[in-house]
């Protein structure tokens, strides 16, 4: 007979439970648009959108601590694609650096034994992509080629580093967070370790100052910010002042440049590092709940925070100025106090127990609008902002915090009120930027609407209960069953309910409550039914109350299965269910044996007081069903040919016959079964094997066998076909072939056999032993070990319990709280991603191929094909074979419906289309770049036909300026306006002479002289700086514009410069108006930053322009190499040629093809023969590289733009489809 094993295909997969303590700090959210966290030493990846998890990465051995996603800050091609790069750190010091979507580790990191305290990839990727910075404790920094796995540095500090924290506008700049206080790194550089050992300033703890019994009325806030100035301080503070710096965390603001955060339980403080001084505080009133966790937006001035009770609240600066004021008027008699951030949104804590704390909180890096949370119970909630335009012209007084309003612009472009757009698309299409001031006339023409932010739970993913478990997969596939099978396991838990999961997807099927105690054992009576039992903790006379319960899975019933009894009486020790599911024998623990009836839930026989209680028990595979079926078969004939038949052949005898067999028929037919006899064994204490009957409601006792001497106490018995075997306390297994007669004995050495079962599938005579230190697998027919697995050498986790789930796989529970499904290698590994059904489609263009990834967004891009939208890729001539199509067209699918509506608008214009995909695919270069183009392009072709008198389109930029999160690249007078409220500030908050010199120091290189002689008029006696400060300000006030004394302030600036005092000379040359000679100077000595600020702030829009064209040139040089910045700046400019021709020169076609579009669009490329040439060089290697993609449709579309340069190209292209037509 041929032998077959029908397999469902399951994929190995780990369901994971609650998470240990080194996992609180390990999780990201990376720009791919996955989030990644720590689970023991696994590291899962979930889809944010759908709430699914993707992979489970499995290679540490150890708790993992850090987490963290490869930056997308860098233009992708077919040499650098779209991929899932992850490095995760755990407790002993190693780094694994992945390749997430087929689940292979990259390279491996390790320096020390340590866990690592922190860990960054770099932001700046211009130069590599693949350098990532971690903290090996207790006080070094590491610089690591995470591709290679080579170390480019090393560098030790005086003191323990906690974490560290890049700064977002320059990568030379990082700031560490040590035991002590803040160490700030100026010289931080890829190539080489920092030289000095970096600015260190002291923080004396906030505690000290009552800001955290801050009073609702302003005084009380007042004094608490004159305290918290004190905080920061570059000499040591004395002993008893300081208490442990218990800072939980730093970071830089990237919504404003030289801002940073620092997180204490019960105050969040804004730094402002110019001066090194507290400009704001969030503190948090005596019976509110403390912060564990900040995350600063970049894309608005707001944060998101998470408290300890798992609230997750968004706090937004609140805009503080009118634009009315032009910057050289007296500034308000009341300037702003500090930065306030009010409370907008907040989410449902959670509830906080012993074991169920909030771990830690991510938040999507490419929209900004959605946070995660992670519970250590293994839950992962997605809470997403929502936002609502309130209808209320009229706005209640109450409210403290002034409105947030929604933004112009969708997309970066202005948009009509009747145009298709998504506000909750990303935070800064929901609520309008700094710059975005309610002047009354706006609010007159009301286009500013008011906006009302709400967290929504949108996906929650929740992990097994804490261990132990019991778990039992339901009977294995057959013919027979094929059509309703489904691979369900069930899982008991220590509260007494019983999960279902569905192991083709692994999600739960259903969580049924049936007990009330912990769940010892489930077995399956059908497809969609079992029972389980549960066993409470014992009393002082060592009874129990056991429950056991027939479920039916459909319909969540159950019954209770032994009726009335069960209270007060020995534990049940195992149930075992009959092969054919007909009878159940209970085994207790110092009681005789009950055999049941499972379809009638009836007892059929409890065995006497006297009988031998069983050690073990199994039920035979050979019953007399067969037989029994024959004989029916043989009456349904007879009764057939009766019927058939005239009377007169039939006999009286027979007709008697019949009518009997027609009365059993009937009776089979209503119990739907015949009983069957059927065989059980079990052991004694004594070690002898009994075997039994049981047929109908009679058991009858048919054999024994004396015990084999070798064998110790007997534990397990498992019974396959023809081949018997028994383990026992001492870790042998006896194979008994009952055909043969012959019985072998192995050792495994590994003490008490726990569990034996055999693997499903006909013929296949796998089987499978449980211990307490690991599980083995054996095939009974050669009696050899196929694989074993022990714990604390191959894995670092005890197993609970084992079954099979289909002929080839196994499931394994662990003391981790995971439940692996495993090949028979049991080796612990992870899938590769596209080989895994997923329930819903999940959108992640990461996964595909890289040349498919880059088709489908050209596919995106340049809608509309062939004259008309479509997401239909399977029509559109792409090559690839079907599959590749199919995954296309599924990613496609998977996008939600407000998406497509965007993108198959017609007058969704280019820019919003090419910004929109850009956070489709999570691309940081690309939607930095998209961001500055759609803005520049459309206010610059907007001023060109407009007249100086009309003020309606200035009044729209005024009202619409490039966020401060883009510092340099804003537009002139937005930059100066916030330059001067950071003054006015820093000068509110003044506590020393250093912060007065250096407000008085910045007013007089923003042309405020007046302010600023009254601060160096305040100068005390007594300073030794009292007589120099004098006269400077006696200089401010008398400096005329005559000539003579212009030529000499001149000579001494130069000479001051010369020697070495840059930043005195500079002033004086703002002084008589020569701000552009100052920033030549600045540029000289390498002040790259400081020069292009003073431009902004000082010159006119030519020599401004000047300025930052030497910058980029600057930029550009093959030492800074920092081209994709230069880009950003010549945008702001308005040099569009340049940057056309840049990124061409660059090699990013498809971003150069795409600008030129654009441009031509707006109008703003002049054309000339020059132009031309370049737009046609563009669109020619375009067309090249989409063909390279295998997308003819657009590469023939870029050919016929091309000119003559794209004439070759377009014959080629077409040649191939006529030779196939005349064949």
């Amino acid at each position: 007979m041929q032998r077959f094993t029908v397999n469902i295909k399951l994929p190995a997969r780990t369901l994971t439970g609650a998470l240990s303590a080194p996992n609180r700090g390990a999780a990201d959210w990376g720009w791919q648009g996955l989030i990644a966290y720590g689970c023991h030493s696994l590291v899962l990846i979930v889809d944010a959108n759908t709430a699914q998890t993707l992979q489970v990465l499995e290679r540490h051995k150890a708790s993992v601590v850090k987490v963290k996603w490869a930056k997308e800050n860098y233009h992708h091609n077919i040499g650098s694609p779209y991929s899932l790069r992850l490095a995760s750190a755990d407790v002993t010091g190693k780094i694994i650096v992945w390749d997430v979507a087929t689940g292979t580790a990259r390279c491996e990191i390790q320096e020390h034994a340590k866990p690592i305290q922190d860990m960054q990839w770099l932001w700046n990727q211009d130069a590599s992509r693949d350098l990532l910075l971690a903290v090996h404790p207790p006080n070094y920094i590491v610089l690591w080629n995470a591709d290679t796995g080579t170390k480019l540095w090393k560098k030790s500090y005086a003191e323990n580093i906690l974490s560290f924290s890049f700064d977002p506008f320059d990568p030379s700049h990082l700031a560490l967070l040590t035991s002590e206080g803040i160490v700030f790194i100026s010289d931080f550089s890829p190539s080489k370790a920092p030289a000095s050992s970096g600015k260190k300033v002291y923080i004396s703890s906030p505690h000290s100052s009552p800001s955290h019994n801050k009073l609702a009325a302003a005084t009380g806030a007042k004094k608490a910010l004159d305290k918290v100035k004190i905080l920061i301080s570059n000499e040591k503070p004395s002993a008893e002042s300081v208490t442990l710096n218990d800072c939980l965390q730093l970071s830089y603001l990237p919504s404003k440049r030289n801002y940073m955060l620092l997180l204490y339980p019960r105050e969040i403080l804004i730094l402002d590092l110019e001066v090194n001084q507290t400009v704001g505080v969030i503190a948090i009133e005596r019976t509110g709940v403390p912060f564990l966790q900040v995350i600063p937006c970049f894309q608005r001035d707001g944060l998101f925070c998470l408290h300890e009770n798992g609230c997750i609240t968004l706090r937004v600066r609140r805009s503080n100025c009118s634009i009315t004021g032009t910057p050289n008027e007296e500034p308000d008699p009341d300037p702003v106090q500090e930065l306030i951030y009010d409370l907008r949104s907040q989410c449902d804590a959670i509830r906080v127990t012993k074991t169920v704390r909030p771990f830690s909180m991510v938040c999507c890096p490419v929209n900004e609008n959605s946070a995660a949370l992670i519970v250590s119970d293994g839950r992962v909630m997605i809470w997403e902002l929502k936002s609502s335009i309130s209808g209320r012209n009229v706005r209640n007084s109450s409210s403290s915090a002034s409105p947030l309003y929604s933004p112009v612009s969708f997309c970066g472009i202005p948009v009509g009120a009747f145009q298709n757009k998504l506000p909750d698309l990303s935070l800064d299409n929901m609520i309008a930027g700094q710059g975005t001031v309610a002047g009354e006339e706006q609010l007159k023409n009301s286009f500013l609407q008011e906006v009302h932010l709400k967290f929504l739970l949108t996906g929650l993913l929740s992990g097994l209960p804490l261990p132990p478990f019991a778990i039992r997969m339901c009977p294995p596939l057959t013919t027979k069953n094929i059509k309703q099978y489904e691979p369900i396991l069930a899982v008991g838990t220590s509260n007494g309910s019983v999960l279902v999961f569905h192991l083709t997807s692994g999600l739960l099927h259903k969580e049924l409550s049936i007990h009330s105690c912990e769940v010892k054992g489930i077995e399956w009576i059908s497809l969609t039914g079992f029972i389980s039992f549960a066993t409470s903790t014992p009393n002082n006379l060592g009874l129990v109350r056991n429950e056991l319960q027939l479920v039916d899975l459909p319909t969540g019933r159950s019954i209770a299965f032994r009726g009335e009894r069960g209270n007060d009486e020995p534990a049940i020790e195992m149930i075992k269910v009959s092969h054919l599911k007909q009878y159940l024998a209970v085994v207790f623990k110092d009681k005789p044996l009950e055999i049941w009836d499972v379809r009638t839930c009836t007892l059929l026989r409890e065995m006497s007081k006297n009988f031998p209680t069983a050690t073990a028990l199994e039920w035979s595979p050979s019953h007399n069903l067969k037989s029994l079926r024959k004989k029916q078969l043989a009456a349904r004939e007879a009764m057939a040919r009766q019927t058939v038949a005239s009377d007169t052949e039939v006999s009286s005898v027979e007709s008697s016959v019949i009518s009997l067999l027609q009365e059993a028929e009937s009776k089979s037919e209503l119990s739907q079964n015949i009983s069957a006899r059927e065989h059980f064994v079990f052991t004694g204490a004594d070690g002898q094997v009994y075997h039994l009957t049981v047929e109908g409601n009679s058991v009858k006792d048919s054999a024994r066998i004396p015990p084999d001497g070798s064998m110790g106490s007997i534990t397990c018995i498992a019974w396959k076909g023809d081949i018997l075997v028994l383990g026992d306390v001492d870790g042998n297994l006896n194979f008994w072939d009952l055909k043969a007669r012959v019985s072998r004995g192995i050792p495994t050495h590994r003490s008490w056999v726990k569990k034996i079962r055999f693997a499903p599938g006909k013929g296949n005579q796998k089987l499978m032993a449980m211990y307490n230190d690991g599980a083995e697998i054996w095939d009974s027919k050669e009696v050899q070990m196929v694989s074993s697995l022990r714990s604390g050498r191959n894995v670092n986790f005890r197993i609970l319990d084992v079954d099979w789930c289909t002929s080839d796989k196994v499931v394994l529970a662990s003391d981790d709280g995971c439940i692996r499904v495993l090949d028979l290698s049991m080796k612990p590994s992870c899938f590769r991603m596209d080989e895994q059904d997923l329930i819903e489609p999940a959108w992640c263009p990461y996964l595909l191929v890289p040349r498919a990834s880059l088709a489908l967004k050209a596919f995106l891009l340049h809608q509309p094909w062939d004259e008309k939208y479509s997401l239909d890729i399977i029509n559109s001539d792409y090559p690839e074979n079907e599959n590749i199509k199919n995954l296309l067209q599924e990613q496609l699918n998977s996008l939600s419906n407000d998406i497509k509506k965007l993108l198959l608008d017609p007058d969704f214009t280019l820019l919003q289309r090419c910004l929109l995909v850009a956070r489709l695919y999570g691309d940081e270069s690309e939607l930095h770049f998209w961001t500055i183009a759609a803005h520049y392009l459309h206010s610059l072709s907007q001023e060109k036909p407009a007249k100086p008198t009309d003020t309606g389109i200035l009044q729209e930029q005024l009202v619409n300026p490039l966020d401060i999160c883009y510092d340099i690249l804003c537009e002139n007078y937005y930059f100066q306006k916030f330059q001067l409220e950071r003054v006015n500030l820093q000068e509110v908050k003044r506590s020393t002479y250093d912060h007065t010199r250096k407000c008085a120091d910045q007013l007089l290189l923003l042309g405020q002289t007046d302010r600023a002689v009254q601060l160096l008029l305040e100068t005390s006696s007594e300073n030794a700086h009292y007589y120099c400060d004098s006269l400077k300000a006696c200089l401010v006030t008398t400096v005329t514009s005559s000539g003579p004394s212009q030529s000499t302030i001149k000579l001494v600036a130069t000479n001051m410069i010369a020697n070495g005092k840059l930043a005195e000379g500079v002033q004086l040359l703002c002084l008589i108006d020569k701000a552009a000679d100052a920033c030549r100077y600045l540029q000289t000595y390498g002040e790259w930053n400081r020069a292009a600020w003073l431009a902004k702030v000082r010159l006119n829009s030519e020599e401004c322009a000047d300025v930052l064209k030497r910058w980029v040139d600057h930029l550009c040089s093959p030492q800074v190499n920092q081209k994709s910045k230069a880009i950003l700046v010549l945008l702001s400019l308005g040099c569009f040629t340049k940057v056309a021709e840049m990124l061409h020169s660059m090699r990013y076609f498809d971003r150069a093809a795409l600008f030129i579009e654009a441009c031509l669009k707006y109008g703003v490329l002049e054309s000339n023969d020059d132009t031309n040439k370049l737009i046609h060089a563009v669109y020619a290697d375009y067309a090249r590289s989409l063909k390279l993609l295998g997308f003819k449709q657009g590469a023939i579309l870029f050919a016929s733009k091309a000119g003559e340069t794209g004439k070759e190209l377009l014959a080629e292209l077409k040649q191939p489809k006529e030779e196939v037509t005349q064949e």
